[in-house]
């Protein structure tokens, strides 16, 4: 699943849903960052990504699970990606509400 920079080029088995643990802090990787890869820590929020080198004090484990974003979480990661197009947040609410929006399908 995705990293395959990572892995050809630092030699690693990098991929989303490894467990590692980079310099003593347990996490698993959630997103392909490029030359990085992104961390989500057991310490922190689900969604919220770390950049981290493959190589520099990262050990890998096995396979574990992503955790989900809560919905507001989700809502406000749309609300960075498309809130310039609106004169409030109230707008972008009432917008992002909408039933044809695949989000809101269920």
């Amino acid at each position: 699943m995705s990293c395959e920079y990572v892995q050809k080029y630092y030699s690693v088995p990098a991929c989303i849903g490894r467990r590692v643990e980079v310099s003593g802090r347990p996490g698993v990787i959630a997103q392909d960052c490029g030359h990085y890869i992104g961390v989500n820590f057991d310490t922190d929020k689900p969604g919220q990504i770390s950049p981290c080198h493959p190589t520099w004090k990262v050990e890998y484990l096995g396979i574990g699970k992503v955790r989900k974003m809560t919905r507001s979480q989700q809502r406000y990661k749309r609300y960075l990606e498309y809130g310039d197009c609106f004169e409030n947040f109230l707008d972008f609410c009432r917008w992002d509400a909408e039933p044809e929006h695949s989000w809101n399908r269920g």
